[in-house]
């Protein structure tokens, strides 16, 4: 158990990677506050969390709105009195490229990946620099590193969450709060199926991706929630500042 005694906030955390990350946490002893745009998705998490044994809250909330934001940790604070971890596994992409993504698009893909990034962590760094430290791990890509095709705003906010990873590594660490990045490949969830979707037969690049991983196939979200808790966890003391990769060998190939 190696979360015990330790509260997290996990946004995102009604699908996906969020979910799972929620549930491993909670399985690992910590008390989890589980934020999610879907009221009802976050709730879902709740109550498996809840019928497993574990604690955790929901709270609906667009991560990249400031005023919900700010009203939404304040319940966080009611409820749980203060924050150790933070997770910030909440995300949209749209497809295109630079010329046929809209405005709205782009503008909905930074808000939500590096709006949702950049809030969350100045709402929880006063209450962990209280407590006398913490942990946050942001959800980058594989695609921050590597590039891809048609994919431009997405691809660009999650190379945006990357730098701001390591910039805030550097300006936290003597508050004794470590901020390190994962960078997933492709997760077999909600959003990788709805990326597939906006292609005429998704059958073909769902093959391509899936080909593309020399492990010769998807990653699943609880392998990702791995490597949250041992980013979240004192396991992991001495590291601040990276990108994880777990990217099924994406990167080494």
């Amino acid at each position: 158990m190696r979360l015990v005694g330790k509260i997290a906030v996990v946004t995102g955390g009604g699908s996906g990677i969020g979910r799972a990350t929620a549930e491993r946490f909670a399985a690992e002893g910590g008390r989890v506050a589980v934020v999610d745009r879907d009221r009802d998705s976050a709730t879902e998490t709740v109550a498996q969390i809840r019928a497993a044994g574990g604690e955790a809250l929901a709270f609906a909330c667009d991560v990249g709105n400031p005023e919900m934001v700010e009203a939404t940790f304040a319940q966080i604070m009611t409820g749980f009195g203060g924050v150790n971890i933070l997770v910030t596994a909440a995300g949209f992409s749209c497809g295109g490229t630079v010329e046929t993504t809209s405005v709205e698009d782009w503008d909905a893909v930074f808000h939500a990946n590096v709006g949702g990034t950049w809030l969350w962590a100045r709402a929880v760094i006063p209450s962990m620099r209280a407590r006398g430290g913490g942990s946050i791990v942001t959800l980058a890509s594989q695609l921050a590193e590597a590039g891809g095709r048609g994919n431009s705003a997405y691809i660009a906010a999650k190379g945006a969450v990357l730098s701001l990873t390591r910039s805030m590594a550097l300006d936290f660490v003597d508050d004794g709060i470590r901020v390190n990045a994962i960078l997933p490949g492709a997760i077999d969830t909600p959003m990788l199926a709805r990326s597939f979707a906006r292609h005429p037969d998704p059958s073909v690049p769902r093959e391509a991706s899936r080909r593309r991983h020399p492990m010769g196939r998807f990653g699943r979200p609880e392998e990702v929630a791995q490597a949250a808790l041992y980013l979240a966890s004192d396991a992991s003391s001495f590291t601040t500042g990276i990108g994880l990769p777990v990217d099924g060998g994406w990167l080494a190939g």
